[in-house]
């Protein structure tokens, strides 16, 4: 019931003292302290004093950077990985995932960059494309199934050149669900709010 309490109260709050930002992060305050006098963990010092707070948002960046967990911060967000070789189709997608609100979302263009993303953003969801400049999505897939601590994680493939029975060697290689190019952006979320059992949005 406190871990509870806890996780809540983190969960609205904007600003942290060095040594909330401790708990959070499960280190000591001296290495809070030590992070943020070297300019690794950034915010401000309160006027008049030699106190420091830490922003939220910096908190979580700093978090992120050092595979530190963000749910004891109390972020409720899906975090979802975009996996695309075109930039403007990373862009756009990125852009309609962070102004839903739902969503973290980290992006990549290749297989090799996937793996690497996947490893420290484990995503709750990654939308992958069929067609990566190095790797096809398949390989992905099962390496996604192969590795234990993304068990829950599910993998929506897009593409606009897959034939059905390349489909079925998708799904058979552990794709969750598969949406053709060109799709509508709305589909797309509808797609992710069924995967991941989200509220549909208004």
């Amino acid at each position: 019931m406190v871990a509870t309490q806890q996780s809540d109260d983190w969960s609205d709050k904007k600003v942290f003292t060095t040594g909330e930002a401790a708990k959070v992060c499960k280190v000591s305050q001296q290495t809070i302290i030590r992070c943020f006098d070297s300019g690794r963990l950034n915010g401000f010092r309160v006027p008049g004093s030699r106190f420091r707070r830490i922003p939220r948002e910096e908190l979580i960046r700093f978090m992120r950077e050092n595979d530190i967990p963000l749910e004891t911060i109390g972020s409720d967000r899906k975090r979802v990985l975009v996996v695309d070789d075109e930039p403007e189709i990373l862009s756009l997608m990125r852009d309609v995932l962070e102004t839903d609100g739902r969503f973290e979302v980290a992006t990549a263009s290749t297989g090799y960059d996937a793996g690497l993303e996947t490893e420290r953003f484990k995503p709750n969801l990654i939308v992958l494309d069929y067609m990566l400049p190095d790797i096809n999505g398949n390989i992905v897939c099962r390496r996604v199934r192969e590795n234990g601590s993304l068990e829950d994680c599910k993998v929506l493939c897009v593409s606009g050149v897959v034939e059905s029975d390349e489909v079925e060697r998708l799904r058979q290689a552990g794709a969750d669900d598969f949406l053709k190019k060109p799709f509508d952006l709305r589909e797309l979320v509808a797609r992710i709010e069924r995967l991941l059992e989200l509220p549909v949005s208004s």
